[in-house]
């Protein structure tokens, strides 16, 4: 049966999702710092292995629920990592702007097919911020019905009350929809709460969402 309705995660799903290496550089140069490799590789290599110490992980494990709790979480990983206090804060507030989360190339086409056939569109996203500015900013906004937050709710992912609140928003049953997303972790708990789940390679080839066009039915 053709889906009525699409819940996109977005990190990774939407928006490119930029390696350790990429970040730390930028962070760097927002500084006026250096970034020779043989100063980036070591920072990435110890964010990597403070990013597995217990209570790194701990706090990691339900950062999104709010602005406060992730930055709280996320300080917590750079401190451990070694980071001065002026790098973290320039890699914290870098990731809360657009530059360091392009959207897909093959994103507005498939917006807009969804729109055409009269498919609802929802937004599900673990994140400590509001996405509306930057969908606005790509001409985007006026493409999706709902933004379901998990910052603005206190709860996400895996928790299948956050995808309930996406159907709830298009006025869907679980059978109705597809939840398309990039980690069987977090997205592929949309399955327990009885929707049909895509999980695309956290690689993702150019034109993957053609997929969900294909799935979504006309």
């Amino acid at each position: 049966m053709p889906a009525r309705g699409v819940l996109l995660d977005w990190r990774g799903t939407l928006v490119r999702d930029p390696d350790d290496t990429w970040w730390v550089r930028h962070g760097l140069a927002r500084l006026g710092r250096e970034t020779p490799d043989d100063l980036v590789t070591p920072i990435v290599a110890r964010l990597q292995a403070a990013l597995e110490l217990p209570e790194v992980v701990r706090a990691q494990r339900d950062a999104d629920c709010s602005a406060d709790r992730h930055r709280a979480a996320t300080m917590l990983w750079f401190a451990e990592a070694g980071l001065d206090p002026d790098l973290a804060e320039s890699l914290y507030e870098f990731d809360l702007e657009p530059e360091a989360h392009t959207f897909y190339d093959d994103v507005p086409g498939t917006l807009e097919v969804l729109r055409e056939r009269g498919i609802g569109v929802a937004v599900v996203s673990d994140v400590h911020f509001d996405l509306r500015p930057e969908f606005a900013l790509a001409g985007l906004e006026q493409l999706i019905d709902h933004f379901v937050l998990s910052f603005e709710h206190g709860i996400q992912k895996p928790d299948p009350r956050i995808f309930s609140m996406a159907l709830d928003a298009l006025g869907l049953s679980p059978s109705e929809a597809l939840m398309v997303g990039d980690r069987p972790s977090r997205d592929g708990g949309a399955v327990t709460a009885g929707i049909a789940t895509l999980l695309l390679p956290r690689e993702r080839a150019p034109g993957a969402l053609g997929a969900v066009l294909a799935l979504a039915g006309s």
